[in-house]
């Protein structure tokens, strides 16, 4: 199974991340070009894998989509993390689910230490410097980032 794509488009995702963290905003231009990336790398996917893949994509876009009516997440996190799914090799679904659960809490943990330190707070970023919200785009990352090496190691 090849995770090269999802390795090759971890910086959008980091500039997705490094967007929410400042400005508690995911640029629809994130999304977009990871969509695009995708298309371009889906060669190298096996075909029967690809229908699953935009199944799961458009699933977690759904299911994302009523979370937003909620106020749970943000717009640009919904389309961020099901852009990212694209990206996951079926086989490794349930492992993606775990690493991003991980990845959430990791990400919950790290705001919450920063907003408690001083030299955090005057970097003036939004996610950091308001009390309120979560920039969702940091795990998003995180578990994009972290997730092809937890296939590897566990051999996935």
């Amino acid at each position: 199974m090849d995770l090269m794509p999802l390795v090759l488009v971890a910086p959008i995702f980091l500039w997705g991340a490094w967007s929410d963290l400042r400005r508690m905003r995911i640029p629809n231009a994130v999304s977009i070009i990871a969509v695009a990336v995708f298309v371009a790398t889906a060669v190298v996917a096996p075909p029967e894998d690809l229908g699953l893949r935009v199944a799961a994509a458009a699933a977690v876009f759904a299911l994302g989509f009523v979370t937003y009516l909620f106020g749970l997440f943000g717009g640009g996190d919904v389309k961020m993390l099901s852009a990212l799914v694209l990206f996951v090799p079926v086989p490794t679904l349930a492992l993606f689910a775990y690493v991003f659960s991980a990845a959430m809490l990791a990400g919950m943990a790290a705001i919450l230490l920063l907003r408690r330190l001083p030299a955090a707070q005057r970097l003036g970023w939004k996610s950091i410097s308001g009390s309120t919200g979560f920039p969702m785009g940091l795990s998003i990352a995180m578990a994009g980032l972290a997730h092809p090496a937890a296939a590897t190691l566990l051999g996935v």
